[in-house]
């Protein structure tokens, strides 16, 4: 199997999908939802601590794992927990295939409360600088202890957490559209390229000089 990996990626807000061939990972946990699918052959991950061989696999958000090998070609898709349930995710697992057009028609969830959509808007906006968790709450009236209530229980992780996770984003589109990882670090509010990187081994199990420069990336809405 390849160090790093290669194929092409779709990528749009809430999800990502890959088609194409998988490098190894380091233990890692990230916030998508991942489900991966290997047509031809196996994929062998750790999954809690054991090895598990399977055509078809579902790893829910921030459950420590690491891709070991695979088979052949694989689809792996990452989707947002704020947007897509676990069960219809599950359920297109069990179908003949994993492909953008059964994504589409999956139910995406709304998040149904204005307080929270006013503060991620405002968190998006701050990425590439310091974002205040302060500056937050007000934007959603509420006190901090309540937002950090709130992010926890809607969308699965405090606000610190979650700025992390769209800074990474926010940097892996960057790069992945031919920044350089300097360039994509800064505008998503890393300190630097080595801090880019640092989190995406930690979240991805991958560094972003190995993992992104293989793809050919395609930017959906």
């Amino acid at each position: 199997m390849k160090a790093p990996w290669s194929g092409r990626l779709w990528l749009g807000r809430d999800y990502g999908l890959i088609l194409g061939e998988l490098g190894r990972t380091a233990p890692h946990a990230h916030y998508a939802h991942q489900l991966m699918f290997c047509p031809g052959g196996a994929i062998t991950v750790r999954l809690n601590g054991q090895i598990t061989v399977a055509q078809r696999l579902f790893i829910p958000s921030r459950k420590t794992h690491a891709i070991l090998d695979s088979e052949g070609e694989v689809r792996v898709l990452y989707a947002e927990p704020a947007v897509f349930d676990t069960a219809p995710l599950q359920q297109l697992l069990t179908g003949a295939d994993l492909s953008l057009d059964a994504l589409h028609q999956l139910p995406r969830r709304s998040l149904g409360d204005p307080r929270l959509e006013r503060a991620l808007d405002t968190l998006d906006q701050q990425l590439g600088g310091k974002v205040s968790a302060q500056a937050l709450a007000e934007v959603a009236h509420l006190s901090l202890s309540q937002l950090e209530r709130l992010f926890t229980h809607q969308l699965g992780l405090p606000v610190r957490r979650l700025v992390v996770w769209r800074r990474l984003r926010v940097a892996l589109g960057l790069a992945l559209a031919g920044s350089t990882l300097t360039e994509a670090a800064h505008a998503a509010g890393f300190a630097d390229s080595a801090h880019f990187s640092r989190t995406m081994k930690q979240l991805f199990g991958v560094t972003a000089a190995a993992s992104l420069r293989q793809l050919n990336v395609q930017f959906l809405a």
